[in-house]
């Protein structure tokens, strides 16, 4: 049998051995593939494409992760997609050796690192020049890292920066200019951040998250201006930006908007309601769940104007009433309505709509989401 064994890693090449390992599907055939000699553990070494450090509650775990690191990253030159998820103390020096390893990289997640700076970073900016797509949620970097991540990153798609308190627009502003394929963008919680940094983004930058932010009516203006949004999360804003500001979202630069989350922006006003309603065609899901402000002109628009919205979210609207409600009932691919809490809404009115209406599900809980769930542009 030995006999046998040598003559098949001897006349059998690295690339039929890749082959043969590739097509296995479990995880323990892989492994005792690797077992069998040195030279398979190689051929294991280089397949291998992605590396996930599990989450643990255990601190000593991780300060075994900021030892192994390194030597990982030297045992798998390959690796396209690496997640560091949940690595708290995770330091700058740990990702060092990406400067010479990570050229393959397409893929990275430093999900609640908190240890990493600018200064790491720059090692990841240095080293991954085919970046597409980095999650630095909680990381403590600043507009200086994102000018460094821009420059060496030129085809970065996906990145996503919340709870990134020390950013500002100087740092959206190096991301909008530098990656020309900036297709999703994540802030929500970036407290900094105006909204002016988005001045002449690109057309590309499809999904904008910003959810619990600060942005102004200018930014706001600038953030839609690339004219590309497909998906736009403002919920919760932190201070008003103004009927007018929201009316630019209906301006004429969003009109390939399909999801729109406005949930909590109390102050919005049927006059951005109408602009909204009028200027975004493709609209297919609107959240105005606990926007007060909208009343019967606002509601009348959202019936003849949205041809193509399929479901709404009016979760504690206090100024939904009976016949805000009927004519909701104008949209005629309304699918699902998302309504509870709205009081003004009388029994009658509702069972009304019920009656006219059988195609559209009623339901009651609430849900804080809109659209396709973002994630899937940070999966590793």
């Amino acid at each position: 049998m030995d006999g046998q064994f040598e003559r098949v890693n001897l006349y059998l090449p690295d690339d039929c051995l890749l082959m043969i390992f590739q097509k296995l599907q479990n995880r323990a055939d892989r492994n005792a593939f690797g077992l069998t000699c040195h030279r398979w553990l190689q051929i294991q070494n280089i397949a291998q494409r992605s590396l996930a450090l599990q989450f643990s509650y255990d601190p000593n775990i991780y300060r075994n992760y900021v030892i192994y690191l390194p030597r990982l990253l030297t045992r798998f030159p390959h690796l396209s997609s690496i997640s560091l998820a949940g690595c708290t103390e995770l330091p700058d020096s740990a990702l060092l050796r990406l400067r010479d390893f990570g050229s393959n990289i397409r893929y990275l997640s430093l999900y609640c690192c908190f240890g990493i700076s600018e200064h790491g970073l720059a090692h990841v900016s240095t080293g991954c020049p085919h970046l597409v797509s980095i999650t630095l949620y909680r990381c403590n970097i600043t507009d200086i890292g994102l000018r460094i991540l821009a420059k060496h990153c030129k085809v970065l798609e996906n990145i996503d920066l919340s709870y990134c308190m020390q950013i500002s627009d100087r740092g959206i502003n190096a991301l909008s200019s530098e990656c020309t394929k900036l297709h999703c963008l994540v802030i929500s919680y970036c407290k900094a951040v105006r909204g002016i940094g988005f001045a002449g983004c690109s057309s590309t930058l499809t999904y904008l998250e910003a959810d619990s932010c600060m942005l102004t009516p200018e930014g706001l203006s600038e953030a839609v201006s690339g004219g590309g949004l497909e998906y736009l999360n403002i919920s919760n804003p932190r201070i008003c930006v103004g009927a007018d500001g929201l009316a630019m979202i209906g301006a004429g630069s969003a009109t390939k908007l399909r999801y729109l989350n406005l949930r909590m922006c109390r102050f919005v006003s049927d006059d951005s309601v109408i602009a909204i309603a009028q200027g975004c065609p493709l609209l297919e899901e609107w959240s105005l769940s606990v926007c007060h402000e909208v009343r019967n002109d606002g509601w009348s628009t959202i019936g003849s104007s949205c041809r193509n919205l399929k479901i709404l979210h009016v979760d504690r609207c206090r100024n939904l009433c009976d016949q805000g409600l009927h004519a909701l009932g104008g949209c005629v691919r309304l699918t699902v309505l998302y309504m509870h809490g709205c009081h003004r809404v009388s029994y009658t009115g509702l069972e009304t709509f019920k009656m006219l209406r059988q195609d559209v599900q009623i339901r009651r809980e609430g849900c804080v989401s809109v659209g396709p769930p973002i994630n899937k542009f940070f999966a590793y």
